[in-house]
């Protein structure tokens, strides 16, 4: 119901309007346009989430790669969107066709499904792809960004934010199962589940063209003005201390590859856990993306990011210390990790968008994305190398250690500096 009223008017009444229930609460009323982007991403992650469940286990376990390579796939899948969200927020903005360029993404990551069959066994190969899927998913997050923020009032942006996130994760929460009932039904069966992934991605295209509503072109002048508008966004200081921000922080975030292989081995869980871990940490992230969007608008949507970076801090401490093993300990670093989640992900976008003009917001938040992309990449590579050369104690101590020094250093700044 909601998909088939993507107007321009949703974009201007933003998050006026009257009440729904979602997950048993009250939120304020989320505009159609930020509905049908949440099914979009809903449908994306659950068929891109196939794929990286599987991968971990098939690399680890089944090729017999190192944890150096391991975490240098790790880096590629998170600082390949880099320099292309940066990109894609600069064309958003040039032309004025934020949903175009968002489509362009999906697209290409779609097509990237039928690239990992034929790979086969080739780390290379499998590497390409999954640079042009990380590749198709940097094109998309600012422009999609974008979208959101001109659907809803600036005082509602946390919250919507949370929903569009909270849908999102819902894909990723059954896309580890999906992957998991199709390798149960056809054992070894991989070719297979990058199929379903395939036809899931285009059904999530079909929803982005039909269903989600964008702005149209404007004058060429005003389109000279939103690239000039896109550099001098970036100068201004609340953005720019953003970027710092989640520059430094992101340098110590364990990546998720990494994190989920590094804790069922610290943790003694069994090898065919792995396929499961991202279910619990996208079931934490999805219960609490939205309330913590509404927490943000109340409390302070920076200081909330940087809170949250305290999570995995303590999820690293955890996974080094390991009072205890087994299932129990698992569900508890996965809470944390979903956590840290549903509290930075969504909130740094609704935090930053009101600071960057309109004309330029997609290169504005694409800019900051980009940061964090990319510093995280070096965490990822940098974790891996730990892992490899000295062991997974000396690889979650240090990051422990990093991530709880920059939290500190960040907060000290905070406190110096004007809301």
């Amino acid at each position: 119901m909601y998909l088939s009223h993507t107007r321009a008017a949703d974009r201007h009444a933003g998050g006026a309007g009257s009440e729904r229930k979602l997950s048993g609460r009250a939120v304020s009323a989320v505009p159609p346009t930020v509905l049908a982007l949440g099914t979009v991403s809903l449908v994306t992650d659950l068929s891109s989430e196939m794929v990286t469940a599987i991968l971990p286990m098939y690399l680890m376990y089944g090729l017999g790669i190192s944890f150096l390579q391991l975490g240098a796939l790790d880096g590629l899948y998170t600082g390949a969107t880099a320099l292309f969200r940066l990109g894609g927020g600069l064309v958003a903005d040039r032309l004025r066709r934020p949903k175009a360029v968002a489509t362009a993404g999906y697209a290409l990551s779609a097509l990237t499904r039928l690239g990992l069959p034929a790979a086969g066994t080739s780390v290379a190969g499998l590497s390409l792809m999954v640079a042009a899927d990380r590749t198709g998913k940097g094109i998309r997050t600012a422009p999609r960004d974008a979208l959101i923020t001109a659907a809803v009032s600036e005082k509602d942006l946390g919250t919507a934010f949370g929903v569009h996130r909270a849908m999102d994760s819902c894909g990723a929460l059954l896309g580890p199962v999906l992957a998991f009932a199709v390798l149960y039904a056809v054992p070894g069966g991989y070719d297979t589940a990058f199929l379903v992934s395939f036809c899931l991605a285009v059904a999530a295209v079909v929803i982005m063209v039909c269903f989600v509503d964008g702005p149209g072109i404007t004058a060429a002048g005003e389109q000279l003005r939103s690239v000039r508008g896109g550099v001098s966004s970036l100068l201004v200081p609340e953005v720019r201390r953003c970027i710092l921000t989640t520059a430094l922080l992101g340098v110590f975030t364990v990546g998720d590859m990494s994190l989920f292989v590094g804790i069922q081995q610290r943790l003694d869980a069994p090898v065919q856990a792995l396929v499961l871990l991202p279910f619990g940490t996208a079931l934490v992230f999805m219960a609490a993306a939205a309330p913590m969007g509404r927490l943000a608008d109340r409390m302070g949507r920076r200081r909330l990011f940087i809170a949250g970076h305290v999570l995995p801090a303590g999820a690293y401490a955890f996974v080094l210390a390991a009072p205890f093993e087994g299932w129990p300990a698992l569900a508890l670093v996965l809470a944390l990790h979903g956590l840290f989640y549903a509290m930075t992900d969504g909130v740094l976008m609704a935090y930053v968008a009101p600071h960057i003009p309109k004309s330029s917001r997609a290169t504005g938040l694409a800019a900051v994305q980009t940061v964090q992309a990319l510093c995280r990449a070096v965490g990822a590579v940098a974790f891996g190398g730990l892992a490899a050369w000295s062991g997974l104690a000396t690889a979650f101590t240090v990051f422990a250690i990093g991530m709880a020094v920059s939290v500190a250093v960040v907060t000290l700044c905070l406190t110096r500096s004007p809301r």
